[in-house]
């Protein structure tokens, strides 16, 4: 019954950030099967014996399956993280063809993100950028500050061509304590060149998490006829056959994800990709099992 609540266009609906946030991560929180401080800035250190009186939410019930021992999970580095949330806010990210476009997407991640790092006492900071960074909220975990990063993902709005060496020479200039960095857009740039701009981040130990937010049309189109399709921030124009879009096409997105995936691999980087029709809480909770099984 919650996931019906979940979908993004039941989400597009709800009025104001703060509620999808909200929504998102108690959604998110419900659907898990261990401990609802799971999140980004837990790094598992040690199994430890369970003795009475221990919250029975650290519990590893994988473990428990597998050997029926009680043990809970320890972490190091669980509060004072930093998190930055890097924003794309170019012109492509405006497309939609269903009730969420990749804008509206990315701001309900984003906000989800603050939101979970409020929960966790988590310095947390934003970035938006287009060609320029058009908004920048430093890190912080002082009163208000959760308000202040939802106002400034809420005016987020898409804007001009996307240049990724401004807002990472802009968090390099201004961001001094290393953290967790989560840039999301859709990355419609050479892979090389997107992730050539964002390594310096790790040389400087960051963390690095790209989510990569596509359509379901960019993914697979579905045309019945010959169409027209105009770049949203260059204008170029190209006309395209159904078969260019199912065959040629198809493989071009899949080299271009692939792509992007293996260079943000060998840079040290974890990469994710998700459609804009899919349940946000599914997809955070799909990453950060992922994330929490290389602990």
């Amino acid at each position: 019954m919650l996931q019906r609540y979940l979908e993004p266009r039941v989400l597009a609906a709800v009025n104001g950030l703060d509620l999808v946030a909200k929504t998102v991560v108690d959604g998110f929180v419900a659907g898990l099967h261990r401990s609802p401080d799971f999140g980004f800035s837990q790094e598992f250190a040690e199994y430890r014996s369970y003795t009475p009186g221990d919250d029975l939410r650290q519990v590893d019930w994988n473990v428990f399956a597998r050997s029926e021992r009680i043990v809970l999970k320890r972490y190091r580095g669980e509060t004072n993280s930093q998190l930055t949330v890097m924003l794309d806010a170019s012109n492509s990210m405006a497309y939609g063809s269903h009730a969420v476009n990749k804008i509206d997407y990315a701001r309900y991640l984003a906000a989800s993100l603050c939101y979970m790092a409020s929960q966790q006492r988590d310095a947390c900071g934003l970035i938006v950028f287009d060609d320029e960074v058009r908004n920048f909220i430093p890190p912080s975990t002082r009163q208000g500050q959760l308000h202040r990063l939802l106002h400034g993902i809420g005016g987020a709005e898409p804007g001009q061509r996307t240049d990724f060496r401004r807002p990472f020479e802009h968090f390099q200039e201004f961001l001094k304590r290393r953290g967790i960095a989560v840039v999301i857009s859709d990355f419609w740039a050479q892979p090389d060149v997107v992730v050539k701009a964002i390594a310096p981040l790790r040389f400087r130990g960051n963390e690095v998490i790209l989510f990569h937010l596509l359509d379901p049309r960019e993914l697979r189109p579905n045309l019945n006829a010959p169409a027209i399709l105009i770049d949203m921030e260059t204008q170029d124009s190209l006309e395209v056959s159904p078969e260019y879009a199912r065959e040629e096409y198809r493989q071009k997105i899949d080299a271009h994800i692939r792509a992007l995936r293996e260079e943000a691999k060998r840079a040290g980087m974890d990469y994710f990709q998700v459609a804009t029709d899919r349940p946000l809480d599914e997809a955070l909770r799909e990453y950060l099992s992922i994330r929490q099984g290389r602990f």
